[in-house]
């Protein structure tokens, strides 16, 4: 019988899950057309399940996976996961390795290593259930705060672009929030250029 980690996942965001699943490359941005896309296949299929394409190679995991292994050298195995996962994910990944949580980062075999990589590239979720479509938030991502002078919407890497609403990565709670920022960030933007 498969465990469930409801608990877990609940709760993950596609910028958390972009971590995980994209080790800093997207692979959730698929854009309105993907997520109607996986909406529809959800609604036809109760049991369907979401392949992980992490964007990297194996050899790239490992070696990504080795680096945080040097770095937390000597701490227990569940608290190496931090750079790598979100928090919510490291239990479940821990579980699935079947590398004993409290195991010294030190004391791990180079096998159990490749398997905690191959456990990472071919993970799969299936979906249980989904939440309606008038809750559906579609967007996340965008150009980097850290790019944009705040007081102006201006680039700071390209001189002359400015960027106002939902271009910008921030995300916020439905109930006009978004649409805030989309007019604070406008008007900025506007009286700058």
């Amino acid at each position: 019988a498969k465990k469930s980690y409801e608990k877990f996942i609940d709760g993950l965001n596609s910028d958390e899950l972009n971590i995980l699943l994209g080790l800093d490359d997207t692979v959730f941005n698929q854009g309105i057309d993907g997520v109607k896309k996986i909406i529809a296949d959800i609604q036809t299929d109760p049991n369907y399940i979401i392949e992980v394409d992490i964007t990297i190679d194996e050899e790239k995991l490992d070696k990504r996976i080795i680096k945080d292994f040097i770095k937390y050298t000597n701490k227990n195995f569940e608290n190496s996961l931090d750079d790598l996962l979100p928090k919510k994910l490291i239990p479940i990944i821990v579980e699935l390795s079947e590398i004993p949580r409290h195991t010294k980062v030190n004391q791990i075999s180079k096998q159990q290593r490749l398997n905690l990589v191959h456990l990472l590239k071919n993970i799969t979720f299936t979906v249980k259930r989904y939440r309606p479509i008038e809750e559906a938030i579609i967007t996340s991502g965008g150009i980097k705060v850290s790019e944009i002078n705040a007081s102006t919407m201006e680039s700071k890497i390209i001189e002359n672009l400015f960027f106002a609403g939902e271009i910008i990565d921030v995300d916020a709670y439905t109930g006009g929030f978004n649409l805030q920022i989309a007019y604070s960030t406008a008007y900025l933007a506007g009286i700058n250029c």
